[in-house]
């Protein structure tokens, strides 16, 4: 018998109309100290710009707030996207936040731009970057958390030699390759764009190479998740994630909306499609729902753990989720859980 499955939390710290970024931060703050005491690995949360509704662009000063809040919690990032930030500045705000919380900081890196053309040129991206130059802002990132190499003119004060531990983020085959080929652990982003999560699992794992990092394939997968008494009220409380992508497709502000009984009357048929193909490997239902969705995901995949995202209207049905989700997983036995089959190619 396994422990159970290994469940972390992704937070995007979602404002409701007219709620002020401090009460969207506090009741983050709160979340993390529940899973805290259910026995939740990490607290990650997300870096976003420019998006009406979402509390979380300043994601390293969020971090270090989350963790002055928690005690034994892992808190990071789900992910900082790279391109954005000077790999030397990433490694200071990450070696600073180590240095206060040792052994308790993770560093997820993705390559997206997390914003529109002109959020980029307000981060002063280059608007022909194409992520290509992802793996050189690693090398050098991670050049600046390693050991002082001779003769190196710059360093990380704090940062240096902190070993701050990375991960890999991405919704693509490319994350997933580069991730297999260092030999560092990755983290598929389920829960908005499913679209190659199997495809890109089966790369890694076929892919991986050994490292200092990594004996073996580590593999995480985010997926939205509301757990509920009922499939019938999960699936209620669900339409408030709905809403939010559908006001995110339409360019409208994002905030966390009530949920309502049927989404019929708010999506042409177009944005429905769009809307349900995005959230397609979202688990929704009770106890029961629940656990067979994360069995299945688990099988499918080989991933060692979920990082479990979960937006609701109210507070308080939230913590219901998020408690419901680690009684669920305690119960799922993983050693019974073979190997993911081989995808079919063409």
């Amino acid at each position: 018998m396994s422990d159970g499955l290994n469940v972390s939390v992704l937070d995007l710290v979602g404002m409701r109309a007219a709620e002020s970024a401090a009460s969207a931060i506090a009741r983050s703050v709160d979340l993390a100290q529940r899973v805290e005491s259910w026995r939740f690995k990490r607290f990650w949360l997300a870096e976003h710009h420019s998006i009406a509704g979402l509390a979380c662009s300043a994601t390293p000063v969020l971090i270090g707030h989350v963790a002055a809040a928690t005690k034994t919690i892992r808190v990071g990032s789900g992910g900082v996207m790279l391109p954005n930030h000077a790999p030397l500045v990433i490694a200071e705000q990450f070696g600073t936040l180590e240095a206060l919380y040792p052994g308790r900081i993770d560093l997820g890196l993705g390559r997206a731009p997390g914003g529109d053309f002109q959020t980029l040129r307000a981060l002063r991206r280059d608007s022909g970057q194409n992520g290509e130059d992802f793996p050189a802002l690693l090398q050098e990132l991670s050049r600046y958390l390693g050991p002082e190499q001779e003769g190196q003119a710059v360093k990380a004060i704090p940062g240096q030699g902190s070993n701050v531990p990375i991960t890999l983020l991405g919704s693509s085959l490319f994350s997933a390759q580069l991730a297999a080929r260092l030999g560092l652990p990755f983290a598929f982003a389920a829960h908005f764009a499913p679209d190659y999560l199997y495809a890109a699992s089966e790369l890694y794992r076929e892919h991986f190479c050994p490292s200092k990092t990594l004996q073996e394939p580590y593999l995480m997968v985010a997926v939205q998740v509301v757990a509920a008494e009922t499939d019938a009220e999960a699936l209620r409380l669900f339409t408030t994630s709905q809403q939010r992508f559908l006001r995110l497709i339409r360019n409208q502000p994002v905030e966390l909306l009530p949920p309502v009984d049927s989404m019929d009357p708010l999506w042409h048929d177009w944005e429905r499609a769009t809307v349900e193909n995005k959230t397609r490997a979202a688990i929704i239902g009770s106890n029961a729902t629940v656990k067979s969705g994360l069995e299945r995901l688990v099988h499918g995949t080989g991933a060692r753990e979920m990082i479990i995202a979960t937006d609701t209207y109210e507070h308080v049905d939230r913590l219901r989720s998020y408690q419901r989700v680690a009684e669920v997983a305690a119960a799922i036995d993983t050693s019974t859980i073979g190997s993911p089959p081989t995808l079919n190619r063409v």
